[in-house]
């Protein structure tokens, strides 16, 4: 079996902060990584999930709204990946940071939380949203490239 991409990346150096990670032609794969990796604690699954929806909503709802075709946590418990259609990377890098902003200063229920919207509501939490986006917000930067 051909080794994918994304395991060729030596996760031993990987640190926290904001990579593109692939490039497919005009699909940009970025790496929203917030811990480093197999360095506890990682992400938990409130944390993840409540990220999740808040940054997903903003995102999608930002300037860069018809650019963004998926963004989610990644399965080993470290960060999200945020996949956009022909964005300029400068104004990815804008939105995913006042997305972080916006996070930090909302009052109210996490975006999704009801049976009707999401199949784990009740594993969600503003708190552990907000304690994500503060934690990234201090490793964000801008764009890094995978070396």
């Amino acid at each position: 079996m051909e080794k994918i991409e994304s395991f060729k990346i030596d996760h031993t150096k990987l640190q926290p902060g904001f990579y593109l990670s692939r490039t497919d032609g005009d699909i940009f794969t970025y790496d929203m990584r917030v811990k480093k990796p197999n360095t506890a604690p990682l992400l938990s699954n409130s944390e993840l999930h409540s990220f999740e929806h808040m940054f997903a909503t903003i995102i999608r709802n930002s300037e860069i709204k018809n650019d963004v075709i998926y963004f989610g946590p990644m399965g080993c418990q470290t960060g999200f990946y945020l996949l956009v259609r022909g964005a300029a990377h400068d104004r990815v890098i804008a939105a995913v940071g006042k997305a972080l902003s916006d996070i930090l200063a909302y009052q109210g229920e996490v975006f999704g939380r009801s049976a009707v919207e999401c199949g784990n509501y009740m594993n969600l939490s503003l708190e552990s949203a907000k304690r994500v986006a503060r934690e990234y917000a201090s490793v964000f930067t801008g764009l890094n490239i995978y070396e």
